[in-house]
């Protein structure tokens, strides 16, 4: 088992910037691949972006691509979500999740093995 617990959500304004980090315990990090997924109210969980094992390869969703950016930390077993130019449509909770397949970096949800908790992320107009 895989234990993944996110910290850095909050309420802040359209533009502001907030930093999501997901610490991992249980399994060896570095053979995971890491993903953060999203779901505002009333909508379905959708991918944002996703890392590979190694840090070298990251996708984003389109809507997010060029604003966030994932990270990972394999020496602090941590991945990271840094969220720049937020908009109110960025409201949502927010997920880290680790596929245990690390030959492949999957933006879909049913691939993922383990979930954190989720973060709330609100953005005011």
């Amino acid at each position: 088992q895989m234990q993944l617990v996110e910290s850095g959500g909050g309420l802040v304004q359209a533009g502001d910037s907030l930093r999501l980090s997901c610490a991992a315990s249980g399994r060896t990090f570095s053979r995971h691949v890491m993903g953060w997924f999203r779901q505002a109210p009333g909508k379905e969980r959708e991918f944002v972006a996703a890392i590979n094992w190694g840090g070298d390869r990251t996708y984003y969703a389109d809507s997010v691509k060029g604003r966030f950016t994932i990270s990972r930390d394999n020496a602090k077993n941590t991945v990271y979500l840094q969220m720049n130019s937020l908009k109110p449509e960025d409201t949502a909770v927010y997920y880290c999740a680790a596929d245990s397949n690390r030959y492949r970096v999957t933006t879909t949800q049913y691939d993922y093995d383990y979930w954190g908790q989720g973060t709330q992320v609100t953005v005011s107009s």
